[in-house]
């Protein structure tokens, strides 16, 4: 597995605008081989540094589907419009990228049938 994160210090008073953008996005992640799930993560909020943390979590099958997403017209058109959003940020986000090397997953359940 391969897991990509973005991390964005979104500023005080984005946050709504900021998770409208990603629920409104045609992401076209589910056209490409090797993805397996996206989550768009909200962190702490920092009173202090007036910002909230945000991350946006990819799985990949392995690290060359990841590299595959990021040359394809898929990608391109789902980044398009970056940087024309009204969204207030607090530096560039932050892109991780990390390849498991040991990890527990849940067993299936068996469903029960009813007599």
């Amino acid at each position: 597995m391969y897991v990509v994160m973005n991390r964005f210090k979104v500023k005080t008073g984005s946050e709504e605008t900021f998770e409208e953008m990603w629920r409104s996005r045609e992401s076209r992640l589910d056209q490409l081989d090797g993805f397996i799930e996206f989550q768009l993560l909200r962190g702490p909020c920092n009173e202090e540094e007036g910002y909230t943390l945000y991350a946006s979590h990819t799985l990949w099958k392995n690290r060359d589907n990841f590299l595959a997403w990021t040359k394809s017209e898929q990608f391109r058109r789902s980044h398009a419009n970056a940087g024309q959003s009204k969204v207030s940020y607090l530096g560039h986000p932050e892109l991780e990228t990390f390849e498991t090397v040991e990890g527990t997953w849940m067993k299936p359940q068996k469903q029960s049938v009813d007599a």
